[in-house]
């Protein structure tokens, strides 16, 4: 049995390492309402996007466009939003976990056929440790979500898609439902969904869309259909750095409800350690008496 002292030093290391975990809980927490916030504010902003979009190309089905094409998937692209830190429950061993079935998914293609875009330092590094090429240092844009930094990656994948240098871009994230809810996603960002953006349009029932265009359909269409990636990359890269503050608020959350059911786990084994000692001191003293007579 561990000694009255041992179980003393325990119990104060358990509380330090509350204090510590409790701090990360509020930082993490702070974090979250300014992402919540980010989210918020840019939201509105892409469903108007979204559904001048939709009323457009639900106007007319006979639009084609590079970016709806649907090709032989010859060449891949595949980007993976994580944290650059740890302590965030199971939150980046799911990003991996899903990558690694993603990549499998295309390993026959190729490694050279198969680009990696990995957004957050744990997935870099689990690329790394494969042995895998990534196409670039996106750490920073995990940390501090930039529309401009989101608008230069996407490009480059619009223009090597348009190029035919990709046949299609997969996009791994956690969606953020709650502080308890993040929802782990693997969707297509290119081709863009041409018929579920109608499917969309058509089931907005008081959607307008009688439009006057000026210039043409399909130069606003040209312009507009990038305008709405950028943003929905944008909002993925929101929702992926709000779901991290989230993991990580519960995770420390939790750390510290363990600390407290620990501590006071420890102080009854301390008092009934303490209780031992005094009873078998007082046995001492009475055996010692008892002697003397």
């Amino acid at each position: 049995m561990a000694s009255l002292k041992e179980i003393k030093d325990r119990i104060g290391s358990v509380k330090s390492t509350k204090k510590i975990t409790s701090a990360m809980k509020m930082i993490a927490s702070a974090k979250l309402h300014k992402a919540q916030a980010a989210i918020g504010n840019f939201l509105p902003y892409q469903a108007k996007l979204d559904a001048i979009l939709t009323n457009l190309l639900s106007s007319d089905i006979s639009y084609d466009s590079p970016f709806t094409q649907k090709r032989e998937v010859k060449r891949v692209a595949i980007i993976v939003f994580s944290s650059n830190s740890s302590l965030c429950g199971a939150y980046n061993a799911n990003v991996i976990k899903e990558f690694n079935a993603a990549y499998k998914q295309y390993e026959s293609l190729g490694r050279d056929n198969i680009l990696i875009y990995p957004v957050g330092k744990k997935i870099a590094d689990a690329v790394k440790k494969q042995g895998l090429k990534s196409q670039g240092d996106y750490r920073e844009m995990a940390d501090n979500p930039s529309y401009q930094a989101v608008q230069d990656l996407a490009k480059d994948l619009i223009g090597k898609y348009v190029n035919k240098d990709l046949d299609e871009v997969v996009i791994i994230y956690h969606h953020f439902v709650s502080t308890g809810t993040q929802i782990l996603e693997k969707g297509s960002f290119l081709p863009f969904n041409l018929e579920q953006a109608q499917s969309e349009a058509e089931n907005a029932k008081n959607a307008q869309t009688d439009y006057i265009l000026e210039p043409s359909k399909e130069e606003i269409l040209e312009s507009l259909i990038p305008t709405v990636l950028y943003s929905r990359l944008y909002a993925v890269l929101l929702d992926s750095n709000a779901s991290e503050h989230a993991a990580r608020t519960m995770a420390m959350q939790i750390a510290s409800d363990n600390a407290d059911e620990l501590v006071q786990d420890l102080t009854v084994q301390y008092n009934k350690s303490r209780q031992q000692a005094v009873t078998n001191e007082l046995l001492d003293i009475i055996g010692g008496a008892s002697a003397l007579e």
